[in-house]
């Protein structure tokens, strides 16, 4: 039973989505635009800058047992090279490809 001049709860959680309309979409489009995409920019940049500046080769291999199993051949290429290898990433069970 409602008190007099008492409004539902549902018509008030319903009416709160309705306020600002169309400037809201306008409001997170323009922040979109000005704000995160030339933060992502300036991200871009610096992971760019610092790969310029410490350019690393891959790290010693240490031939591990129990990493790179090969039980049988991969049924592409001569069958020691993942499907997606990259030879200056990736090391073969006897290491890096010169």
């Amino acid at each position: 039973m409602l008190a007099w001049g008492a409004t539902p709860r549902r018509a008030l959680a319903s009416a709160a989505g309705t306020h600002g309309g169309a400037a809201g979409g306008r409001m997170w489009r323009a922040l979109s635009f000005l704000v995160a995409l030339p933060a992502v920019g300036v991200c871009m940049l610096n992971v760019w800058l610092e790969q310029q500046r410490h350019h690393h080769g891959p790290p010693e291999f240490v031939p591990y047992h129990h990493l790179r199993i090969r039980t049988k051949p991969f049924p592409w290429g001569d069958g020691n090279h993942t499907l997606f290898h990259n030879p200056h990433t990736n090391p073969l069970p006897t290491g890096y490809e010169k």
